[in-house]
């Protein structure tokens, strides 16, 4: 699977160690983040992984920042992208099997490295289960495109 990953500058380490346990899961990681530890605009990385996952330059995007709230709500902003964040696993499980979600946020502050492998691991692992979550999905879709 191809998985973009964009972080700011307090999600350095951690996106280092996330980057690492997707490729020895054998994904192939593109990297949109920031790659300095100097304060900067979460936005801009949230939005560059939201394009490439609405292009379909890639699979799904992983976004961390200090909380996963700011990067996943300008990711958000793209559309066609279901940005979740997600703490814990189970969390993570239903973004998948129930919202179809195709970018997984986390908080660099919020959760540890071997918490975060975790989240990451069960979230890539889950599939959408469809059937009446569809429905739900394109009614969201449908709020996004400006339907009624």
């Amino acid at each position: 699977m191809k998985i973009g990953i964009g972080n700011d500058h307090s999600a350095l380490e951690l996106k280092a160690e996330i980057i690492e346990f997707l490729k020895e899961k054998g994904h192939e990681v593109v990297d949109f983040g920031t790659k300095s530890s100097e304060s900067c605009d979460y936005p801009k990385y949230g939005e560059a992984v939201g394009r490439a996952v609405a292009a379909k330059e890639v699979d799904c995007g992983i976004l961390i920042c200090g909380t996963g709230l700011g990067i996943s709500l300008a990711a958000n902003k793209v559309k066609g992208v279901r940005a979740a964040v997600c703490s814990e696993p189970f969390t993570a499980k239903m973004s998948r099997a129930h919202n179809n979600c195709n970018v997984l946020a986390f908080g660099a502050r919020v959760v540890g490295a071997e918490l975060a492998k975790m989240i990451v691991e069960v979230w890539l692992d889950t599939e959408f289960e469809g059937g009446r979550h569809q429905r739900r999905v394109d009614m969201i879709m449908d709020i996004e495109n400006g339907e009624e």
